[in-house]
């Protein structure tokens, strides 16, 4: 399945280039006009990331959320700023199907644990987000000294099965996905499912990670230059059941 990502900041959506915060470029004043578009094209599922949490900690853009889960009728998952149980079971209790979360999975792993337990490896999502494949966190501001693939085999060990996996450096830049590393992660966790975010600029860059075994994938500024269509999108998801 290919998501289409919808990053929200300040009520908005945006697209940011490498994560950073100063290079932003504004998509829609109004998400849920997005959302919808995406609905009435056919789309599936949606990737929903709140940057404003994922920089301070607590969830930051739930009216806009909420806007979008009223007019999206598809699988929607969310990560930004998901630090305790509290917020995972609000976000589930809204109608979000899942919720990813990030930086914790690296400080409160036992957060992850006790996730896992109370709601099953279908609703949480792990998002494992590297620089030269190290962890970055707090929305990438900072790199830890940890590798993805260490976080990604305690994090199994733990329960969980979805690991959405960015490479930082590719992200928002058209350069492609970093197909050495996903191959990698896919081979090394067989039992997990990879997906794949960060760089993905059209339909080729699709099928060479489904070669490679990767079903599912995220998606953003290559939609917003139309470089990978909404039609081709809805086409892949059908064929995927």
């Amino acid at each position: 399945m290919i998501f289409p990502a919808i990053d929200l900041k300040s009520g908005k959506s945006v697209r940011l280039y490498k994560g950073d915060f100063a290079e932003e470029t504004l998509i829609e004043e109004t998400p849920s006009l997005q959302a919808q578009k995406y609905q009435e094209a056919g789309i599936k599922c949606l990737h929903l990331v709140d940057l404003d949490g994922a920089l301070k900690g607590t969830p930051q853009n739930e009216t806009v959320i909420k806007d979008i889960r009223k007019v999206f009728t598809g699988l929607i998952e969310i990560g930004g700023g998901i630090r305790d149980l509290s917020r995972v079971k609000h976000y589930l209790d809204l109608g979000i199907d899942r919720v990813i979360i990030g930086s914790a999975a690296l400080f409160n792993p036992e957060f992850v644990v006790e996730s896992l337990k109370k709601f099953g490896a279908d609703r949480i999502v792990i998002g494992v987000d590297g620089t030269n494949e190290l962890v970055a966190v707090n929305g990438w501001l900072d790199t830890s000294d940890t590798k993805m693939e260490t976080l990604i085999a305690k994090m199994e060990q733990a329960g969980a099965r979805n690991f959405i996996v960015t490479d930082v450096q590719r992200d928002g830049t058209m350069n492609g996905p970093n197909v050495e590393l996903l191959k990698k992660l896919k081979k090394s966790f067989n039992g997990c499912n990879i997906i794949a975010s960060g760089g993905i600029r059209d339909i080729e860059d699709v099928k060479i990670l489904a070669a490679a075994g990767l079903k599912d994938m995220v998606v953003g500024k290559s939609l917003f230059e139309g470089r990978l269509t909404l039609e081709e999108i809805a086409e892949v998801n059908d064929n995927a059941g």
